[in-house]
């Protein structure tokens, strides 16, 4: 019974809420005043939020997959190997399920703490500023998903810590309704910094405006980026490569895009252009990474 409240509240945050705010921001257009069209496009700031969103992801699911092996190599009787696109251990010890929520619970904390900066004001540069937006975004769409899986399966990671803490059922149905619930007010927030990267108040001048705007710098970097992960996570399951991606690509961008003409009180900070060259060589250089130093798996013990 609770999974099915569960995958009902899923499906309101991840297609139908997104849908109806999409649809009051069309109406809203509708009324909205014109204005002077804005500049051409700068696609090269298109091609740098793809780029910072593909780092973002796996440095996130790296910081992950990272703070579950730690705690397991620092105990008695665990000896657990970490890989570009998971970890196993050999060995069995009491704590080993509650460690399975460490790395969760790290990417909140990485999450909190480019939040934090964001707020603060920090990272002057606009590729600076877009890594801390998508470092944010992954960390958090990336985690409590999983407290709504964990909730359902047993099996899953949090699922396994969970059962390790004895919570009952309604416990785990109101964990998984509070982090459902926390993803759209994370993504619209992360909206308005979002749109502080225009370079001129005429690019978020309209709701239509901030509409194209965020499908340029966001949704479609995001789609994109969700493709160019992959390379980063074979060879797996299909469904292991391109789950995680997804959900995080669908949970938050959706949001993001519909809720886009809301923020009419943005100001256009005067994107300072970044290079593309600097993301593009952080990403190959991560690929190397995964693929020449993680893939055959990095032994803990």
């Amino acid at each position: 019974m609770h999974g099915h409240v569960i995958a009902g509240a899923a499906l309101l945050v991840a297609i139908v809420g997104p849908l109806l705010l999409g649809f009051a921001g069309l109406m809203h257009a509708r009324r909205a005043r014109s204005a002077a069209a804005a500049p051409p496009w700068d696609w090269k700031l298109t091609i740098r939020s793809t780029l910072l969103y593909v780092l973002a992801f796996n440095l996130t699911f790296f910081i992950q997959e990272l703070f579950l092996v730690l705690p397991k190599a620092f105990t008695p009787g665990l000896r657990p190997t970490l890989f570009h696109n998971n970890h196993q251990w050999e060995g069995t010890h009491p704590l080993a399920s509650l460690f399975q929520g460490t790395g969760a619970l790290a990417t909140v904390l990485t999450s909190a703490g480019c939040l934090w900066w964001l707020k603060r004001g920090s990272g002057t540069s606009g590729n600076a500023r877009l890594l801390l937006i998508w470092m944010a975004y992954c960390g958090i769409f990336m985690a409590l998903p999983q407290v709504a899986i964990g909730a359902i399966s047993a099996s899953s990671d949090l699922g396994m810590a969970m059962t390790y803490l004895q919570l009952g059922n309604t416990t785990r149905l109101v964990a998984a309704m509070v982090a459902l619930a926390a993803l759209p007010p994370i993504a619209l927030w992360l909206t308005g910094p979002l749109l502080a990267l225009a370079d001129s108040p005429d690019r978020i001048a309209t709701p239509g405006a901030r509409t194209r705007f965020v499908f340029l710098v966001a949704t479609l970097p995001v789609l994109l980026g969700t493709v160019l992960i992959i390379p980063f996570r074979v060879p797996r399951e299909w469904i292991e490569v391109v789950l995680l991606p997804a959900w995080v690509a669908v949970l938050g961008v959706t949001w993001m895009q519909a809720g886009a003409w809301r923020f009419d009180g943005v100001r256009a900070s005067g994107n300072r252009a970044g290079s593309v060259a600097k993301p593009l060589a952080a990403v190959l250089l991560l690929l190397f990474v995964f693929q020449c130093v993680l893939r055959p798996g990095i032994a803990f013990h």
